[in-house]
């Protein structure tokens, strides 16, 4: 069977560069590629491709073949002709195969996943979470408090090793202590050898022939334990506190994991916070508001005077500095910011009726609402008149 020109294969000419010739590959063995291509003659089209690439790319290879024609490649293939194990440059199949190409791993396309990880030496545990609950009073002044933490730790009576005391794992003779197993596989292409997990420890690497009663030769157990933290001042819904070493035991003599307290502060029926300022809203009376007064608020430490001026207006907002939240990362704290309402009275006795309705007549004669109307459209028509 006449052999077609390499170059013509590729579709580039005789001049063409490494990087062109590169290119014309990458873009053929996408469309040629059996995984992809469903036509009858994808795989010996896709061998024509790759032959012709492995001669090109060569620049040894490729001189020899521009000099003597496909009678030069005998030396390099054979009387047989190419076979897939003559593709050698490996660095070429991860260049042109690898997730820049296809979008997976090399190995995935040609052994559909044949190729395993396994899980030698010692494994980190898990890391937990723990969602604690605070009031804001406890978010403003930081708390010293105990949890408990469901657990894996290690097995205390075969010291995680999962064999029963007085025994010991043995080596797996299957694997010879690796966790791996070496696997041949013939496909299309050829010859291959790959790498997967032992089947006989799952790459543990060690077998227990007489498990330990207490963990089922796991050498884990599950255990509560109580754990003393401490709350740091000036924490909101959202911060997370990591406790190094607090998570579940490692596997095989790996370090445990960490444990993370993810704070959530309740709302408060009083206060409310917007970073480390707290806002609240106190009603006051007409007098007070008129005449002026100091009162007494609530504040996250107890209570505070605030003195009230007269002429307050109902939506005023006074500022307590330095009574709001601790700023968590450095000094100092927020402000309490007091909003006054001016409350309406439902009722009023015969005296406060006959004091209001005294006040009302002294409004109409010049001052308070009315009065300042009246005052205003005089202002108003003298300007333009």
């Amino acid at each position: 069977m006449t052999k077609r020109d390499y170059y013509e294969i590729l579709g580039v000419g005789r001049d063409a560069t490494e990087k062109e010739i590169k290119r014309a590959y990458r873009r053929l063995a996408k469309k040629y590629h059996p995984d992809v291509c469903k036509e009858p003659n994808a795989e010996e089209k896709f061998k024509e491709i790759s032959e012709a690439y492995e001669v090109l790319v060569d620049p040894n290879k490729r001189a020899n073949y521009d000099r003597f024609g496909h009678a030069g490649t005998e030396s390099i293939f054979g009387k047989g002709g190419f076979s897939w194990s003559d593709f050698t440059h490996f660095s070429d199949i991860d260049d042109l195969f690898g997730r820049d190409f296809f979008g997976r791993d090399i190995f995935d396309v040609f052994f559909k996943g044949f190729r395993e990880t396994t899980r030698a030496g010692p494994v980190k545990g898990n890391d937990l979470r723990y969602d604690l609950y605070i009031s804001l009073e406890e978010a403003a002044s930081g708390l010293k408090t105990e949890i408990q933490i469901p657990r894996t730790e290690k097995c205390s009576d075969c010291n995680g090793t999962g064999a029963r005391a007085g025994t010991s794992p043995k080596t797996c003779p299957v694997c010879n202590g690796t966790g791996q197993e070496k696997r041949e596989r013939r496909t299309p292409f050829g010859q291959f050898v790959s790498i997967t997990t032992c089947s006989r420890c799952h790459g543990e690497g060690k077998i227990i022939e007489q498990p330990c009663p207490t963990c089922n030769g796991t050498g884990r157990i599950r255990h509560t334990r109580r754990i003393s933290v401490k709350i740091p001042a000036g924490v909101d819904t959202g911060s997370r506190l990591r406790i190094s070493g607090e998570g579940d035991s490692g596997i095989g003599g790996g370090p445990s994991g960490d444990l993370y307290i993810v704070i959530h502060v309740n709302p408060h029926e009083f206060f409310k916070r917007e970073g480390d300022d707290i806002f609240c809203e106190v009603p006051i009376t007409f007098t007070q508001a008129a005449l002026g007064d100091e009162i007494e608020v609530p504040t996250l430490k107890g209570k505070a005077r605030l003195k009230i001026p007269p002429g307050t207006q109902t939506g005023t907002i006074f500022r307590l500095r330095g009574e709001g939240i601790p700023h968590l990362k450095g000094r100092g704290k927020g402000d309490q910011n007091v909003r006054v309402r001016v409350v309406t009275p439902k009722k009023l006795s015969r005296r406060e009726k006959e004091l209001f309705e005294e006040l009302a007549k002294i409004e109409g004669k010049g001052s308070g609402l009315k009065g300042f109307i009246g005052r205003m459209m005089n202002d108003v028509k003298e300007t333009f008149t």
